[in-house]
């Protein structure tokens, strides 16, 4: 099959575009239903979307912030990308100080109309979160205890803040998607024998000071892996086809088998790819990763 490659609109903390190939191989023949309880930068829902046509999509996260940017670019993206030319004609013009300036004040705009949550201004929002994403450290999303997004600047050139021509092609890819912020457990609603189901939580830290991948307020520890691994095993018992990403914590100890034990019964491939997103550039680059699926 010669797949279409589609760009995701933001970059994300283990997005899967350079695992995308792996990913592919595990892709039922027919898909008539798609359901993505952790949709994140979305790089495995866009390749499903546009290579093999779903009649019916559900999509979900708990980041209300991303949620909305989503719904943004499905039901308003002309005006998103008004927003967006015009934070980059003016960031694009600007020396490294004014830059700064501009950052921290489109950051703590975006903080105060989070806190506010006002749906008078999501549009705004939106534009803010892409931006945000396009110019922070390492297209990182982490907030503090808080809830408030706290990522430093990052160093770049020319950012591409405003892709116009993709980001009407991702809103035309969207439309007649359901969007969902909820828990990942609220999506069994949608799952049955014919729905195939990618699930790509937070990742399992491989040390203590790695767990980037905590990008919204609500945590997710070992209890709560293991309570995915029982929803695992819940909507496999439906006849749903699952394949599910995590971290190979043998990376980092050879004798950790917490997802050999947790998905013993499910066939697990490890796969390499590279992550830049420790916060200690001497532990960036080629590691393996799981693709653990029941089928």
């Amino acid at each position: 099959m010669n797949y279409c490659n589609v760009k995701p609109f933001l970059k994300w903390a283990g997005g899967k575009s350079q695992l995308i190939n792996n990913i592919r191989t595990k892709y039922p023949q027919k898909v008539e239903q798609y359901c993505e309880p952790f949709v994140g930068g979305g790089a495995v829902l866009l390749d499903v979307l546009a290579n093999l046509h779903p009649s019916k999509v559900f999509i979900n996260d708990i980041n209300a912030e991303l949620i909305n940017t989503y719904y943004q670019v499905q039901n308003n993206v002309e005006g998103l990308i008004e927003y967006l030319s015009s934070f980059q004609n003016d960031f694009w013009m600007m020396d490294e100080s004014n830059r700064k300036e501009m950052y921290f004040t489109k950051r703590n705009k975006f903080n105060e109309l989070k806190l506010n949550d006002d749906n008078k201004v999501t549009l705004e929002k939106a534009a803010l979160f892409i931006f945000l994403n396009k110019t922070c450290f390492n297209g990182l999303y982490r907030v503090n205890r808080k809830g408030l997004f706290n990522v430093p600047i990052g160093s770049y050139k020319t950012p591409p803040i405003c892709n116009k021509d993709n980001l009407i092609a991702i809103s035309k890819l969207l439309q007649g998607v359901t969007i969902n912020c909820a828990d990942y457990k609220e999506c069994i609603q949608f799952i049955n024998e014919k729905t195939f189901v990618y699930i790509d939580p937070p990742y399992r830290p491989l040390t203590g000071t790695s767990s980037f991948t905590a990008y919204s307020e609500n945590g997710f520890d070992d209890k709560e892996q293991i309570e995915l691994g029982r929803f695992v095993d819940k909507i496999t018992t439906i006849g749903a086809k699952v394949v599910l990403s995590n971290s190979d914590p043998k990376n980092a100890d050879k004798n950790d088998c917490f997802f050999d034990e947790l998905y013993s019964s499910y066939s697990i491939q490890r796969v390499s790819a590279k992550r830049m997103i420790n916060s200690n550039a001497k532990n960036r680059g080629s590691i393996n990763e799981l693709l653990i699926s029941n089928y």
